[in-house]
């Protein structure tokens, strides 16, 4: 069957595809979503929504024992069952007829099945009952079908059957004991939470954790983790994994294996490219895509792609943002209008290359953005790094006795602005829009210290941060 053509036919109705299809629309377009599963996609059913429902109750059980006169009002234990029903909540009880219902209301179209590029400007969905319909666009095609969790080639591992990142926040009941493998965010906040919700957790690294981000927010969080109960390998290879009648050995080579009755695999992301028809177009099944930073794939005048599946940055707010600046530009475009792709401009994605901003949600929590220090100075800046001890800050003792915490901002000397910040604390997360400000603005230094943070809050840090680098001249 073929369908009326669309202006835009967008793969992937996770948030990413919604916001390509939903600025397309805004723009005077017609746009349809293709979704053989959810949709809402990954984000809301498997992992932003029900990861942070699952960290949450342990976090603030945690949080208000860390208040004089608070913590003798906390007894009893944390009530597993009503975490997981609340995390069912944030789901919808994984199901989608609200979203369904918002796209209705949008403007847009969907169509249920697996969507595969069959042709230029063309894509082929097979629904479920194997039916095929064949759908056109006027403008565009974009393709944001996302990523899957990366399982190693490590002997044993693919047989074991591992929970992923999609087992790890549906999961229905908590096992006794969860071995982790993989030291990177799900890893870390798997951990956190598991822990938090009674698991015997046994987190296994190959290196350290959170390299990513400044290596002091890596140590916080595995101290934290430790204080947790959690066992915390570092520089660890795992080398084998077998599926036992009671559960799984992992094993090491560093004495004898560990057992537990999951496991989870969080090692990295792979695009969820391998079956959507690349190969029509001249492009290669199971790689990320390239873009521009308009989104457009080069050599294409009609294909984009935005979020995970382009490696640019894979977290969901850039991918969105992503989305953003692809249907604009469709649009734009489509309607012969000038394009604003100049960075910073209206239609590009300048963000992605060194303002991306991250939220860790461990307890401690990590927040970045921009570059590390040792990112900085890899890329030829001349940089100046400065620390500060948050717990020393007045708003910090009044949140929470005894918090601990570091910030660090990485400054280009040249300029006098900053290129990164990163905080490593209790509810940091809440001063990380700030910070991001501060880099996509690059505001001068000596400006900042007429931003005023109010006392007594945590901001003061900022204070902090500057008085420790000493006033600039303006």
């Amino acid at each position: 069957m073929t369908e009326p053509g669309y202006d835009v036919i967008v793969l992937g109705a996770g948030p990413v595809g919604e916001n390509i299809a939903d600025r397309a629309v805004r723009g005077g377009l017609t746009a349809v979503l293709v979704e053989s599963e959810l949709v809402g996609g990954e984000c809301t059913y498997w992992a932003c929504m029900p990861s942070k429902a699952l960290l949450r109750p342990a976090e603030a059980v945690r949080a208000a024992r860390q208040v004089g006169g608070a913590a003798a009002a906390v007894t009893g234990p944390l009530d597993v069952a009503a975490v997981l029903a609340r995390r069912n909540s944030f789901t919808s009880d994984y199901a989608d007829d609200g979203q369904v219902e918002w796209l209705a209301g949008a403007g847009i179209s969907l169509v249920r099945g697996h969507g595969a590029v069959s042709g230029i400007r063309e894509v082929t969905v097979t629904a479920a009952d194997g039916s095929t319909t064949v759908l056109t666009a006027r403008h565009a095609v974009a393709i944001a079908t996302g990523s899957d969790a990366a399982v190693p080639d490590i002997d044993g591992l693919r047989a074991a059957k591992p929970w992923t990142s999609r087992e790890a926040t549906s999961a229905r009941e908590v096992p006794a004991s969860l071995a982790i493998i993989g030291g990177g965010v799900v890893a870390t906040e798997m951990a956190t939470a598991y822990a938090g919700l009674g698991a015997k957790v046994t987190l296994i690294a190959r290196s350290g954790l959170l390299t990513g981000v400044e290596p002091f927010a890596g140590e916080l969080v595995a101290a934290a983790l430790r204080e947790l109960g959690a066992t915390v390998l570092l520089g660890t290879a795992t080398t084998r994994v077998t599926r036992t009648a009671d559960g799984v050995e992992i094993h090491t080579g560093d004495g004898a294996p560990i057992t537990a009755e999951e496991v989870l695999v969080a090692t990295g992301r792979t695009p969820r490219t391998g079956s959507i028809g690349l190969e029509t177009v001249g492009l290669t099944p199971g790689d990320w895509i390239t873009t521009d930073d308009t989104m457009r794939v080069p050599g294409f005048d009609w294909l984009y792609a935005a979020g995970d599946v382009t490696h640019r940055a894979l977290l969901t707010h850039q991918g969105k943002y992503q989305a953003r600046a692809a249907g604009d530009v469709i649009a734009a475009r489509a309607a012969g209008a000038p394009v604003s792709d100049a960075p910073w401009g209206t239609h590009v994605a300048t963000a992605d290359h060194r303002a991306v901003p991250q939220v860790v949600f461990t307890d401690p929590q990590v927040a970045a953005v921009g570059l590390t220090a040792a990112a900085a100075r890899a890329a030829g800046y001349d940089i100046r790094v400065v620390d500060y001890d948050i717990g020393r800050v007045a708003g910090a003792g009044l949140h929470a006795d005894g918090y601990t915490g570091t910030a660090r901002m990485v400054v280009d000397e040249r300029r006098g602005v900053l290129l990164g910040v990163t905080f490593a604390g209790p509810d940091v997360g809440d001063l990380l829009q700030a910070a991001t400000i501060a880099v996509v603005g690059e505001v001068p230094l000596a400006r900042l210290w007429h931003a005023v943070p109010a006392y007594p809050t945590v901001s003061e840090i900022w204070l902090r941060l500057l008085e420790a680098y000493g006033r600039p001249t303006p």
